[in-house]
């Protein structure tokens, strides 16, 4: 009989999970700056973290709990200089999501997303991970039409400085990775099939990239996904060899890839197969947030067990497609719902961990 060998599969979450509904309403009503504020956004993340412990991850977020409205402009929510009418994102349930527009120089986050790592820290006994914009995301808010004065390469010089500073921060708090966002990957590719819009964001993104060593970019990964927000998404109808050749050639250390909800993991899986470098780690995605079935651990494990069959085991950890909440007021999620799917893929990936290793 073999002797049973020890392997060990990295779990990981992308990042939000939905606030407590007194929050939502209290956020609803009333300025998010306002201080009266605090200690509901602290009970918040206590509770977060307590509840991301218990399900046994090994790695954790504090939920997002205190980002600025969403995830995407949680770092400029509030400049003086900016309009609302920007970018928009149409969901295929029907309503839209818009960027903030630029309306005049200089660009300047008015913060960073270390602070949101500080105060998780304080509450947790296992190592934080920080998703953070992508500085491509952030490329959107500059109009189409130049501002007077500020050009749109002094925009992208300001930007790639700012984005710089806020991973930087992040790694020397001692964030166990800084995942960027780049939902709009995909989205790029729907807006424009010729692949030049995605090639750009994907070049700007390295412009950033570039700045950090090899050793920083192994803590440094990007997410991608077809987007999440009221049960529905802005890209899934987006064929994935479209973006992930392009995609790999992001110069970081880890992939985290939106896999559960695709119809054909397998082809997808084909696919990272034959870009995966040999200094990547992907971790694909084995629970879907917007389904509202409960994956078991049983589930989970049967789908590591599909991507080990075409990733190296040694590449491979598993993941959440997207987080669960990445805009603030989405309800259609409930919080015990969400770290039931968390704590099934963490026991899912130690299933499939006792298997590969001949231990059941």
């Amino acid at each position: 009989m073999p002797t049973p060998t020890s392997i060990t599969i990295p779990t990981e979450p992308i990042g939000s999970v939905p606030r407590p509904i007194a929050l939502i309403q209290r956020v609803a009503r009333d300025d998010v700056d306002n201080p009266d504020l605090d200690p509901l956004y602290e009970d918040a993340i206590r509770d977060t973290i307590e509840r991301f412990e218990a399900t046994g991850s090994p790695v954790i977020t504090d939920g997002e709990q205190r980002k600025y409205h969403n995830f995407w402009t949680y770092s400029v929510h509030g400049l003086a200089n900016t309009a609302p009418d920007g970018f928009k994102i149409p969901f295929s349930a029907g309503h839209t999501r818009r960027m903030l527009r630029l309306t005049r120089g200089p660009f300047r986050y008015k913060r960073y997303a270390d602070r949101y790592l500080e105060i998780a820290m304080r509450y947790a006994h296992v190592p934080v991970k920080q998703a953070v914009i992508s500085a491509s995301a952030l490329s959107l808010m500059y109009p189409p039409q130049e501002i007077e004065d500020y050009s749109r390469e002094q925009f992208i010089d300001d930007l790639l400085n700012e984005h710089e500073t806020e991973i930087r921060r992040c790694l020397q708090k001692g964030a166990y990775k800084v995942q960027i966002d780049f939902t709009e990957g995909r989205l790029a590719v729907k807006i424009d099939a010729s692949g030049h819009l995605l090639n750009s964001l994907i070049d700007l993104n390295n412009l950033a990239l570039q700045r950090f060593t090899p050793e920083e970019r192994s803590r440094i990964g990007v997410h991608t996904c077809p987007g999440g927000d009221l049960d529905s998404t802005h890209s899934a109808d987006v064929d994935y060899s479209e973006l992930l050749p392009s995609l790999f050639q992001l110069k970081v250390g880890n992939f985290y890839i939106a896999l559960a909800g695709e119809r054909d993991r397998r082809r997808v899986l084909e696919i990272i197969s034959k870009y995966l470098k040999p200094d990547h780690r992907v971790f694909v995605g084995v629970i879907a947030p917007i389904d509202p079935h409960i994956e078991t651990p049983e589930e989970v494990r049967d789908r590591v067990l599909e991507a080990a069959e075409y990733l190296p085991i040694e590449q491979l950890g598993t993941t959440d497609d997207c987080g669960f909440s990445p805009f603030s007021d989405d309800t259609s999620t409930s919080r015990d719902t969400a770290f039931a799917k968390i704590k099934a893929r963490v026991l899912g990936t130690k299933l499939t961990e006792r298997f590969l290793g001949g231990r059941e």
